[in-house]
């Protein structure tokens, strides 16, 4: 089975190879525009940096083991360059990144204010303990607790996403004394051991010797319903009831914590209908089971919120972030934490940690990232790219194109579910794999000059949130040829 996350087409994760990247650099910080204005001024690749990319190529192929791939066949493309919504693949080919790398990249590439912090915080202190105090980590934790919903004061930081879900886990059984734990099936948490035996994907599979301690439920999905709904209140209701029956059966007392995604991203983009996490989060009250919000690739403005959770006015027990904290610059993530769990370890050691930390480049850049969002409006831009571009082009698209069975989304977080026929709503390309015909989508959105973001029948469109409007626009042209592609695999 083939399980295929596929920026570049090529079933594949994005390799992304930079070379000469002063160059890079110095051509970003000329960038000076507001969101929503800014174009690229890098002219592309020189010979130097394509030669370089043909190297970084060869040297890839000889020595690199890549992620979820068989290695053989796996061809990689190659990235010499990038700035602001574009990059430039080892051919030179200029390519609107609509897949933000993999969903992190939300303030874009080599954005000069983040760019000069983390080179700032390098000339002065690259490293630290972690037990050790750093100015980065410290102011970093102060915005991220100032940004977080209700009391989630305190930041442990990791180095991604994989790793904060552990650790909030982790905190939630030593907080509760239980051991279970509940995830939704469509749904991903990351690659290590605990995290992806909560994933609900397919990709767990491989890595399933059902020892973890990890019980699924149905999610609340209305256009692929479980549970035979018509509406969306109906959803919610028999979501809940479902979701409250497993809790009884596997025993209340037992259950640590509850991992739910806010809304879904490599799962398919789908957000809860209303009322659905509000009722998530009274069961959890009513049955004191800590409530983790998985916020690594909805958080940090990817819905038009800073987290996405304040959609839906839900404050849960621990918050898990990364991607676009710092948008993947340095790799960081960690977790908010509410007072009664700080409580927990007030007097008591918290048994983990990580040699990395708070890292101080990675923190730097996330006070950066986090400043250059707030001063150029990027939040409320991809609100606005959301409500006024992105969703009426998408849902103009699915009333021309007949391969088109689902759109959804808000902000700059939107999927369009593509199927063989609507009436059926059967997929074009298998749960759990890829088909010729999704790939020769993929071939033509690429051949248009966008990289895309796939998975087994979807397409997601997630550019960076300060993308042009024009930018945005030419990017759902080149979908709409591509859904023609699509359409002729319509019964």
């Amino acid at each position: 089975m083939t399980t295929t996350i596929d920026p570049t087409g090529s079933a594949a994760d994005t390799a992304a190879l930079a070379a000469n990247q002063e160059t890079a650099t110095t051509n970003a910080a000329a960038r000076t525009e507001a969101p929503g204005t800014e174009a690229p001024r890098l002219e592309g690749p020189t010979e130097e940096q394509l030669a370089a990319g043909r190297r970084a190529h060869e040297l890839d192929r000889a020595h690199v083991f890549h992620s979820w791939q068989a290695q053989g066949p796996f061809a990689p493309m190659t990235v010499v360059a990038a700035e602001g919504s574009y990059v430039w693949d080892g051919e030179g080919r200029k390519l609107l990144d609509f897949s933000s790398q993999l969903v992190n990249t939300n303030i874009g590439h080599q954005h000069p204010a983040v760019v000069a912090a983390i080179q700032e915080q390098a000339g002065r202190l690259c490293t630290i303990a972690p037990q050790h105090v750093n100015d980065a980590r410290s102011e970093a934790a102060r915005l991220i607790a100032e940004l977080a919903p209700g009391d989630l004061d305190h930041v442990f930081f990791t180095n991604g996403g994989a790793d904060a879900n552990e650790h909030a886990i982790r905190m939630a059984r030593l907080h509760t004394g239980r051991t279970k734990v509940l995830s939704a099936y469509r749904s991903y948490h990351g690659g290590t051991q605990l995290a992806v035996n909560v994933t609900g994907d397919p990709r767990r599979f491989p890595n399933d010797y059902s020892a973890e301690g990890v019980v699924h439920f149905m999610p609340a999905y209305q256009y692929r319903s479980y549970f035979g709904s018509t509406t969306e209140a109906e959803e919610t209701e028999r979501a809940l009831r479902h979701l409250e029956d497993l809790i009884v059966l596997e025993g209340p007392a037992n259950i640590a914590a509850l991992v739910l995604e806010t809304v879904p991203g490599t799962a398919g983009i789908y957000g809860p209908p209303a009322g659905y996490l509000a009722g998530v989060r009274e069961l959890t009250r009513r049955y004191g089971i800590v409530y983790i919000a998985d916020e690594v690739m909805a958080g940090f403005g990817r819905t038009g919120r800073w987290f996405a959770v304040a959609r839906w006015d839900v404050t849960p027990d621990l918050l898990t972030f990364a991607k676009g904290v710092n948008s993947g610059y340095v790799p960081l993530g960690g977790v908010a934490i509410s007072e009664a769990i700080y409580e927990t370890f007030r007097d008591r050691a918290y048994p983990g940690g990580l040699t990395y930390s708070g890292h101080p480049l990675a923190c730097a850049a996330a006070v950066a990232t986090i400043g250059a969002m707030r001063e150029e409006g990027m939040v409320e831009n991809a609100d606005r790219l959301g409500t006024e571009v992105i969703g009426p082009a998408l849902r103009e698209l699915a009333e021309r194109h007949p391969s088109v069975g689902d759109v959804r989304g808000m902000g700059c977080f939107w999927a369009v579910e593509l199927v063989r026929t609507r009436e059926t709503k059967e997929p074009l390309a298998a749960y759990g794999g890829s088909s010729e015909e999704m790939n020769a989508v993929i071939a033509a959105l690429k051949a248009g000059g966008v990289l895309p973001f796939a998975n087994f029948n979807r397409i997601h469109i997630v550019p960076p949130l300060n993308t042009p409007d024009a930018d945005v626009r030419r990017g759902l042209e080149a979908l709409d040829r591509a859904l023609a592609v699509a359409d002729g695999y319509v019964h």
